[in-house]
């Protein structure tokens, strides 16, 4: 985990030296609001300006089959019960400038968020909660490496009856779908998961809360739920793979990557966060974790 700037690191040897090596960038930038939060985000034009000027510099760094997958949060516009549409142009943004085809969309949905826009939802009672945010996998190759049997789920238990009966009713559906006889017969081992991914990121306590309350530092203000990074390194990688987060935060993703056997490189300018990072390594030797604490130059080291 490099303590700079994705400017500072790509305009580094460290970062040339991994050109065509990443096989997944997997990132939550910040997300494009309208007000300024502690973290460091821009606001309207400039994000959009400084998101898309990234997007070449990332895609060299891809493999010839790696993907990008960015996470984009919902804006509202300031003070008005609309939204923005700066994630949309956000997205393409990065489409147009880095030179990617939109693979697939996908929406996290956390039915356990909090009610919000506030205002809208809480106070005034004309909206309801935002709930979701979306995550766009996109590739400089319309076919990426990506194997969906390594992100199974469990079978319903309608789906396990039907394979132990071995038998339903076939045919022709309203839909003009015609299911053959023996078209879902066969046990793959689980069932392919849908573009819409459940997760309830209520964790009030962790590894990492604890190790940062420990040490006195102070926690990420939008950390990312495990659960969703682990999902598109398992999809869209194999052990080994060598898996890079442009906006570490709290590394969540360099974790995800160290527990599933894959090579990480992570980029972060505030030092508390990284130090707050260890945190969630508990369960790995010292010796492992401080392999490298370098500083790389960069604008806001």
């Amino acid at each position: 985990m490099y303590c700079t700037s994705i400017e500072g690191f790509l305009a580094s040897e460290e970062g040339f030296a991994v050109r065509g090596d990443v096989q997944l960038a997997f990132t939550s930038p910040p997300f494009p609001l309208n007000r300024r939060k502690k973290y460091g985000n821009l606001v309207g034009e400039e994000y959009l300006d400084w998101l898309g000027g990234l997007a070449k510099p990332l895609g060299d760094l891809l493999t010839d089959d790696g993907s990008l997958v960015v996470e984009l949060g919902n804006a509202w516009e300031q003070g008005q019960p609309v939204m923005s549409t700066l994630a949309l142009e956000a997205l393409l943004r990065l489409l147009r400038d880095g030179g990617f085809h939109l693979c697939q969309q996908f929406v996290v949905f956390n039915p356990a968020r909090l009610p919000s826009p506030a205002q809208w939802v809480n106070v005034e009672r004309i909206r309801v909660k935002d709930a979701y945010t979306n995550v766009w996998w996109m590739s400089r190759t319309p076919r990426p490496k990506a194997d969906n049997r390594r992100v199974l789920t469990g079978y319903s238990g309608a789906m396990k009856k039907l394979l132990k009966r071995q038998s339903y009713n076939a045919g022709e559906r309203p839909s003009q779908h015609n299911i053959g006889k023996t078209s879902f017969l066969k046990d793959n081992g689980g069932a392919i998961p849908p573009n819409v991914l459940r997760i309830s990121n209520t964790v009030s306590t962790s590894a990492y809360r604890r190790y940062c309350k420990a040490h006195g530092l102070k926690l990420h203000p939008a950390r990312m739920p495990p659960e969703l990074v682990e999902f598109f390194i398992r999809f869209l990688t194999d052990e080994k793979d060598l898996v890079f987060d442009p906006f570490g935060g709290s590394n969540t993703t360099g974790a995800a990557a160290e527990h599933l056997g894959r090579t990480w490189l992570t980029i972060e300018p505030e030092a508390d966060y990284i130090a707050g990072s260890r945190g969630r390594f508990a369960g790995i030797p010292l010796e492992d974790r401080e392999r490298d604490d370098r500083r790389l130059p960069g604008r806001r080291q």
